[in-house]
């Protein structure tokens, strides 16, 4: 038998398992850098796996590691995200989340679950590679500077830098049983924008004797569009939203001072830097030359994930020997921004897509929504893809 129909096999065997681990976590979701719990259930499984960890990392990261024959020779990395949203949850499902106000919204849950399947099938093939795998259940992933950025900073890397990390995130709308990749810039930086206008508010009746932080403030939000249609290289994908405008007046009262909030993503670092700058010089003369004035504060988001082409590519036709070439799609660039970007630029990565969504069943609800829901038979895909690629990129020279 070939080893990943083997990989298929033990993946199939432990499924019940990992369903359970999988509903026991997405019961008790812990939101950013509260992941106590979690990070305790987590270690409780690696123990029962006979697996080694290390913790403490951001307060709640858990490092396992799985050591094969000359464990120095190579290092892959796994990574799993732990924390939840602050979403209610409107599943009624028997594992609906029990604690208020939060959920298991953007399937990390299910990449928590895999990713201790996915170790279990790695050790039993622990005397027949070289090298040492590591298993990175991160903080934080949702809240700024993002936990992977800061398990960078505190040393989880100490011992060796890997040779190689590989994620995965579940993908609504994509096939359960399918898995998409894509090579170099793949998704987006992210970056929030806060703008406070401030002018001379009054009573709305007599609008010559106020400097209108409002209407300013509507200029100004219009003008920005400029950065990205009139200012940024139209190859190069960039948006900026502003999703919160805060102007505490009433009918006739006009306030002596506006809030906004709002988004820049772009692919391409050099470029993100550049309207940053733009951004805070064309919203300050704006609001100056109409009689106020404004302070813009731009809070560094993640950066620009991107996969390496050479490995992308090998994982790619790894991908198409386990589940077959019509499960292996390519993905389109996306927008949307994940901190793990920051190992992207750490060191060679993979990023890749396990479709969650049974189009008969109609598992179609998008990640971040309260009813948001994965296939769970998505969970064999997920952790025998895992155990192929980190396998086979082990028995690389």
């Amino acid at each position: 038998m070939d080893i990943h129909q083997k990989i298929l096999q033990q993946a199939s065997a432990y499924f019940e398992d990992v369903v359970g681990i999988r509903r026991h976590i997405h019961r008790f979701p812990e939101l950013s850098y509260e992941e106590f719990k979690t990070s305790a259930y987590i270690q409780e499984q690696l123990n029962c796996l006979g697996i080694p960890f290390k913790t403490g990392f951001v307060k709640n990261g858990v490092i396992a590691t799985i050591e094969g024959k000359n464990p120095k020779k190579r290092i892959i990395a796994l990574r799993a995200e732990m924390d939840a949203l602050p979403i209610a949850e409107k599943n009624e499902i028997p594992f609906k989340s029990e604690n208020t106000g939060k959920m298991h919204a953007c399937g990390h849950d299910m990449h928590m679950a895999a990713l201790l399947g996915a170790a279990r099938i790695i050790h039993t093939y622990c005397e027949e590679f070289e090298g040492s795998v590591l298993l990175i259940f991160q903080p934080a992933e949702e809240k700024l500077p993002g936990g992977a950025s800061l398990m960078i900073s505190e040393g989880a890397f100490a011992n060796g830098k890997p040779d190689l990390i590989i994620g995965q995130h579940v993908l609504s709308g994509l096939k359960t049983g399918t898995v998409g990749y894509r090579s170099g810039v793949y998704m987006a930086s992210s970056d929030e924008i806060y703008i406070t206008v401030k002018g001379k508010g009054g009573h709305g009746a007599v609008p010559h004797q106020l400097v209108d932080p409002v209407l300013i403030s509507a200029h100004i939000i219009v003008a920005l569009q400029q950065i990205v249609s009139r200012n940024a290289n139209a190859s190069v994908p960039s948006v900026l939203s502003f999703g919160k405008v805060d102007a505490p007046g009433i009918t006739n009262v006009i306030p002596s001072e506006v809030t906004i909030e709002g988004t820049f993503r772009t692919m391409n670092e050099p470029w993100r830097k550049e309207a940053h700058e733009k951004i805070t010089k064309m919203a300050s003369l704006i609001a100056e030359s109409m009689g106020g004035s404004c302070d813009v504060t731009i809070k560094h988001g993640y950066p620009v994930l991107e996969n390496h082409a050479g490995y992308t590519e090998k994982a790619i036709r790894l991908s198409r020997e386990l589940l077959g070439s019509e499960h292996v799609m390519e993905m389109d660039l996306r927008m949307t921004s994940d901190d793990f970007a920051y190992y992207s630029q750490y060191c060679p990565s993979v990023f890749y897509r396990f479709g969650t969504t049974d189009p008969e069943e109609k598992f179609m609800s998008p990640v971040h929504s309260a009813t948001y829901m994965a296939d769970e038979r998505a969970l064999i895909t997920a952790m025998s893809n895992l155990a192929w690629l980190t396998l086979s990129f082990l028995k690389e020279s």
